[in-house]
């Protein structure tokens, strides 16, 4: 193995937590848009874009892991089929906030009440990011996965 062949295989883990970090301040500054947008009504034009930036961000996200990443995982290292399906949950109950998310904006609902939606996924979200950074970074340090880091952990 070269040098740039084990500088590409750690890259995974890398990848992984550089994703998580933009997901976890794409957040931040959506739930600050929430915050300043509180004595507005109906939600400035800023804090409905940042709710969809970060909807899009984060599913996307998901996504790719759902369908490039997990795989690869999985016919590597079987026996983390449990963790995998918990992760998979995760993804579905998140996207189930997401939506719930994008339905309030959509029904123009006031700042404070995209806030509490925020903050439910926010939480979810802090949790299942801990939870795979815990259970996949030493995995991902050693998979071997030729593909494009946008397809495989979103386009962020």
């Amino acid at each position: 193995m070269t040098e740039g062949d084990k500088t590409r295989l750690i890259a995974w883990s890398n990848e992984l937590r550089a994703v998580h970090g933009r997901l976890r301040e794409a957040l931040g500054v959506t739930q600050a848009a929430a915050k300043a947008g509180e004595s507005t009504a109906p939600p400035a034009r800023e804090l409905l874009l940042f709710c969809h930036g970060f909807c899009t961000a984060l599913t996307g996200h998901h996504e790719g892991e759902d369908r490039e990443l997990f795989p690869a995982i999985a016919a590597a290292h079987p026996e983390l089929g449990p963790t995998l399906r918990k992760l998979n949950q995760d993804h579905s109950m998140i996207a189930h906030l997401i939506a719930a998310l994008q339905a309030a904006t959509e029904r123009g609902l006031p700042p404070d009440m995209l806030e509490g939606h925020l903050e439910g996924i926010a939480a979810i979200m802090e949790s299942h990011f801990r939870y795979e950074e815990r259970e996949l970074l030493r995995v991902l340090e050693t998979l071997a996965l030729d593909a494009d880091p946008s397809d495989v952990l979103g386009p962020l």
